[in-house]
């Protein structure tokens, strides 16, 4: 796990030379658009029906935790805890970011070719705009993912309720960026093709 994380950590820095300076075109990001960032990405489609579903039964297919049981129930449990994680770290991802700066959103590679963007979206997971359109390391979202991962210790089974578990999840919550980001930079590409809109 530790090696995984000094991975990732070296492949933003080495691949940050590579994106520009500032995020082209950039707006600011006001109040409302960061409320609906967070009612979006909390409780949005994607994540209600695409992302909660698949974790939810990554979960009760593995029994993970075994607490909750490899049926409906269990599911639905394991459910409801990934949208409570999700709720907290995006209320503390979306509060920091509002105080110093920090835009939460996902832009879009202004680059062609799919090495390029690949590398933008690792990138762009671990970095975000500032007021300003500046790339920086994305704090915000580093105290959300981990602020939430250990702070729900606090209502979990005892089997996830340790600090090896929560950094796990921390690690996992990386990874989801990185998944979310793909899918936001590709996606609107495959819908066009496959659905000709």
């Amino acid at each position: 796990m530790k090696t995984l994380l000094v991975v990732m950590t070296l492949s933003v820095f080495g691949f940050a030379q590579s994106l520009s300076e500032t995020v082209p075109n950039y707006q600011s990001i006001t109040g409302k658009e960061r409320a609906k960032w967070f009612v979006n990405t909390t409780a949005g489609p994607v994540s209600l029906l695409l992302a909660g579903p698949a974790s939810a039964a990554w979960g009760t297919a593995f029994n993970s935790p075994k607490e909750y049981g490899p049926h409906w129930e269990g599911f639905g449990k394991r459910y409801g805890m990934r949208l409570t994680g999700v709720s907290v770290g995006n209320a503390i991802e979306g509060g920091l970011g509002a105080i110093w700066g920090e835009d939460p959103r996902y832009f879009r590679s202004p680059e062609a070719g799919f090495k390029k963007r690949v590398k933008y979206v690792v990138i762009a997971s671990f970095l975000a705009p500032n007021r300003d359109g500046q790339w920086r390391l994305a704090y915000a979202r580093y105290a959300g993912n981990i602020g939430n991962n250990y702070l729900s210790n606090l209502w979990r089974v005892p089997s996830e309720a340790t600090a090896g578990q929560a950094t796990l999840r921390c690690v996992y919550g990386m990874l989801g960026e990185l998944g979310g980001n793909a899918f936001a930079e590709f996606w609107p590409d495959v819908r066009k093709k496959v659905f000709h809109k």
